[in-house]
């Protein structure tokens, strides 16, 4: 349903309750600008500690959203609702990550003073709303909306109303609203600090909305404060809780992960070591005019090393994959390592956009670095290629959200002020670090000398078996590593498009370098495989192989939203299936990337295979 519009551009069933000298000065100023980064960084992330308070002193309580409880990324500004607001409603500075989010918070009636308990306080007088906004209110209830606040940097939820429903005849629909909240809050009188929030809405101020025929609306709240010897603040252990069944499905999940690891490197093992070994005393038993009646991988030695086609689309690929697989380590790193604190409002956005910004300079090395091996000439479309792979089709997704949450003036739109940030964050420093990085990568890589020499005319394919069919060699590239994260990928999924907080991330450390490890070592067998069918087009097969992974994602991320959400509605759907699609295209590059640089690898340790032994 689409909402009329706030001041600032604001932006739908009971369910489940449960962030040389020249070269010299090119150095310097590039160290400079890291630091600048990540100084903002540290800024934008708002990494304060807790707040002291006096007794009696004022506690701010900020409004933020509201939204379907099954649709978590359609949200609308709290005074959308024709709930009571200040006469002047002013709004709080966001950091990057915040706005990324769809907060929008701004301060509200409710005053709480520490250590005070209030009894029910008018919130504000009894006023009578129009038939437009009563019945958006009733909309609001059938849908199911919860409402957010902010309490000293704690969020809690609560819903605006319930449906009261009957399935015996005569059928009954009736709508509830709440009109009184009842905020719990425990405090360490010692620390002055406030350890934990709940707000809970109070059942027995629910009234009959189609009893209201007058459309006046009052609203009250209470406070009830509670002293505790804790010294840690319980949002993370109320928000991220997992009982011993959840941890044992965690680790049972990365154990059987590992146990096909084994498998498949003992797997690989015996291939390299017994099967080529075997292929190595056979070909080297025979002369030159003999090997012509031989088959395998040893009789395409002269068009294995043939440059790909479209070879600066190939490196661009490289490049931006290996960005991400540096990136991807990096935050989940910080995140093992609690540098990055998830309950901060928008802090793992903020940094994943620094970080991202930041790390340009990676694909653009790699990306040139790969190009020159491939004695490639057009530097100017491979460094632009490089730079856009990933942004443009990023770009079209964000365009197409944000055009439907505008339509819908849900918060999820993004200001322009925030949109020109991030255009000039990467026309400053993205576009600049690819054009660095390609700059050096150009000058420190030569042109790739292969082990023998190649043919002019390439060698006829042999007509190949399914088997060896690229449809088959890409199910097996994307079954196995995605049968080793299926587990935890439900437990990512449900954090992402619900309200948990995913806080494990050593566990997702842990899964990543797993998958990375299955990717790695089946593309090794099956590159095998290929070359031994005397298929030498390996190149392009390793990026579709290893990038196989993100289809099986996709089909179930489709099966994630029939069978395990209540999602619905055309933002939230549209929401879901383009951020999969840009998901699933991430883990595309990254995935092909990780089998180029294993075979790369593989193929730098049977290179002297190819050449004939004196």
């Amino acid at each position: 349903m689409m909402w009329r519009k706030y001041e600032m551009r604001s932006s739908k069933r009971t369910p489940r309750w449960h962030s040389g000298t020249r070269s010299r000065r090119m150095a310097v100023a590039s160290h400079r600008r890291y630091f600048v980064l990540l100084s903002l960084a540290s800024f934008v992330v708002d990494c304060g500690s807790a707040r002291k308070y006096k007794q009696g002193e004022n506690v701010p309580v900020y409004v933020n959203k509201v939204g379907p409880y099954e649709n978590t990324h359609e949200t609308y500004h709290f005074y959308q609702l024709p709930i009571c607001r200040p006469e002047k409603v002013i709004h709080k500075s966001l950091s990057l990550g915040q706005v990324l989010e769809g907060d929008r918070i701004a301060e509200s009636n409710f005053r709480i003073n520490f250590g005070i308990d209030e009894g029910f306080k008018t919130l504000c007088g009894k006023y009578r709303v129009s038939e437009a906004d009563f019945n958006m209110l009733e909309r609001a209830i059938e849908e199911q909306f919860y409402i957010e606040l902010i309490v000293d940097d704690f969020r809690v939820r609560t819903f605006l109303g319930y449906i009261d429903e009957t399935n015996n005849f005569p059928h009954s629909h009736r709508l509830f609203l709440y009109s009184g909240f009842f905020f719990r809050i425990e405090y360490n009188p010692h620390l002055q600090e406030i350890i934990s929030v709940k707000l809970q809405s109070d059942v027995d101020s629910a009234k009959d909305i189609s009893t209201m025929k007058k459309k006046e609306l009052e609203w009250f709240y209470s406070v009830h404060w509670t002293t505790t010897k804790q010294g840690i603040r319980q949002e993370e252990d109320k928000q991220a809780f997992f009982n011993a069944r959840t941890m044992r499905i965690h680790w049972m999940s990365v154990l059987n992960s590992a146990l096909l690891v084994v498998l498949l490197v003992i797997l690989v093992g015996f291939i390299l070591l017994s099967i080529v070994r075997r292929d190595l005393n056979r070909y080297n038993d025979v002369n030159d005019e003999e090997l012509f009646l031989e088959n395998g991988w040893k009789t395409i030695s002269m068009d294995v090393f043939r440059t790909p086609n479209n070879a600066s689309l190939f490196a661009a690929i490289l490049g931006v994959g290996s960005q991400f697989i540096f990136l991807t380590m990096l935050i989940l790193l910080l995140g093992s390592t609690n540098v990055i604190n998830v309950h901060r409002h928008g802090a793992l956005n903020t940094l994943a956009v620094i970080f991202y910004a930041c790390t340009c300079g990676i694909s653009g090395f790699v990306s040139a670095r790969k190009y020159r091996q491939f004695d490639g000439r057009d530097w100017i479309r491979n460094v632009n290629l490089t730079t856009g792979l990933f942004t443009v089709p990023m770009v079209l997704v964000w365009g197409l959200n944000n055009t439907f949450s505008w339509a819908y003036n849900s918060t999820q739109a993004l200001p322009y002020t925030t949109v020109i940030a991030l255009l000039l964050l990467w026309l400053c420093v993205g576009y600049p670090l690819t054009v660095l990085g390609a700059a050096i990568g150009r000058n420190v890589s030569s042109r790739y000398s292969a082990p023998c020499r190649t043919r002019n005319v390439p060698r006829q394919l042999p007509a190949l078996s399914f088997y060896h069919s690229p449809i088959f060699f890409c199910f097996l590239g994307g079954f196995l590593p995605f049968s080793a994260i299926s587990v935890e990928l439900y437990y990512v999924f449900s954090a992402v498009w619900g309200h948990e907080v995913y806080v494990l991330f050593y566990i997702l450390f842990i899964m990543f370098v797993i998958m990375t490890m299955v990717v790695g070592t089946s593309s090794m067998a099956l590159t095998y495989f290929q070359l031994n069918a005397e298929d030498y087009n390996w190149w392009w097969r390793s990026i579709f192989t290893g990038g196989a992974l993100s289809v099986f994602i996709f089909l179930y991320g489709i099966f994630f939203y029939l069978y395990r959400s209540e999602m619905w509605g055309i933002l939230q759907t549209t929401q879901f299936f383009s951020y999969l699609l840009l998901l699933c295209y991430m883990f595309f590059l990254v995935m092909g990337t990780v089998v180029l640089l294993v075979v790369e690898l593989k193929k730098l340790g049977i290179a002297k295979v190819w050449q004939k032994p004196k």
